[in-house]
């Protein structure tokens, strides 16, 4: 099966071990980096969203407009617009890029970073109205007669779009988490599933528990996996691993003086969400599994986010993403410390090799299904 890398359509230079160099929001940079992920073999970039961040919608439709094969995920959360407006939002985004859209719907894992913008629902609440909201947005992409809505959380009357979406019948879906509540919501509604690294076995463990969130939810198609990592690559493991040092030092180091802390991070305290505890236990357990995966830099940022490290060569990285791709997962998200620079080099070195390790896997699999005559 074909496989799918998605990089980070951030819209300034500034990482947890970078500060930024201007503006939050930097259009020459934010359309350079976009590029840079076109030009170097990526096929989708995430807008991620955040409550003091730059809006994501807006940033997407820039790009979109100034790329042409570029596919965009955009990441939404159901609080902050109705959903017959997002709706629409959406397929007017879907048309401005010709069919390239995919929006990631976030339930919100923290409450003091919902509560920054009047969300005080609680969580278990909030994924029961993200998936009503989903709902509420596929039936707005796909019905052409007016249609009411009387739900736990949204009630309208006589709703009908008059724009639609490129893509027929509509757009895909992406959903993340790591909690029972996450996998039985996106089980049920989801295109995509996304996780965040974690060692193989516990990996496996998640997407079996969301395909069983699926089957449950009386789907014959499970959602497609998505798997995010940090990626550490040098021309040598030795030089890989100093980097990857280098990397966690600065990661405390701006973290110690208070400068690490951005807009997107949640309140003092230990994370609320279950897919950052996840990542802090594993990292207790152990700096090193499987055959790069490396948590220290999860430990350095709290478990904050796809933080997990894939460090080594090239090939090593390409190695260790195809052991994820032999578990079922098809789409590979990556982000770097450098954004631009690290997305030029897992393009140029990382990129080709699991794609031809995809190709021969596919080959053999096709010759051994051939019916002998």
């Amino acid at each position: 099966m074909p496989v799918e890398f998605l990089g980070i359509a951030a819209t300034n230079d500034g990482s947890e071990t970078n500060p930024r160099s201007g503006a939050s929001f930097d259009k020459e940079y934010t359309l350079r980096l976009a590029r840079a992920h076109e030009e170097h073999g990526w096929d989708r970039v995430l807008f991620a969203y955040g409550s003091g961040s730059p809006e994501p919608g807006t940033a997407a439709a820039y790009i979109a407009a100034n790329t042409s094969r570029l596919q965009i995920l955009l990441a939404h959360r159901p609080n902050v617009s109705y959903p017959t407006f997002a709706a629409r939002e959406f397929a007017t985004l879907d048309r401005i890029s010709d069919g390239r859209l995919t929006v990631h719907f976030i339930t919100g894992g923290n409450d003091h970073e919902q509560q920054r913008e009047g969300d005080f629902l609680p969580k278990n609440e909030r994924y029961a109205r993200t998936r009503e909201y989903i709902e509420i947005v596929q039936r707005a992409w796909t019905e052409r007669e007016p249609f009411d809505h009387a739900g736990e959380h949204y009630r309208f009357n006589d709703f009908v779009s008059d724009v639609f979406p490129v893509q027929q019948p509509r757009p895909d879906v992406s959903f993340g988490g790591s909690s029972p509540a996450a996998y039985a919501a996106g089980g049920a509604v989801a295109d995509i599933f996304a996780l965040w690294g974690e060692p193989l076995a516990e990996t496996a463990k998640q997407i079996e528990a969301v395909r069983a969130a699926s089957r449950a939810a009386g789907r014959l198609v499970p959602p497609r996996i998505q798997v995010a990592f940090r990626p550490i690559i040098a021309p040598t493991e030795e030089l890989a691993w100093e980097k990857a040092h280098r990397t966690v030092a600065a990661i405390r180091a701006r973290r110690e003086s208070g400068a690490g802390v951005s807009s997107r991070r949640p309140g003092a305290g230990s994370p609320q969400n279950t897919g950052s505890q996840r990542l802090i236990a594993i990292a207790e357990q152990g700096e090193r599994y499987d055959r790069a995966l490396w948590t220290s830099t999860a430990a350095a940022t709290g478990g904050a986010g796809n933080s997990n490290a894939l460090v080594g060569t090239p090939e090593t990285v390409a190695e260790a993403l195809l052991d994820y791709y032999d578990l079922g997962v098809d789409i590979l998200s990556a982000r770097g410390y450098d954004l631009l620079g690290d997305a030029v080099d897992f393009g140029r070195y990382v990129i080709p090799l699991v794609r031809e390790g995809v190709a021969k896997r596919d080959a053999e699999r096709a010759a051994t299904e051939r019916p002998l005559r």
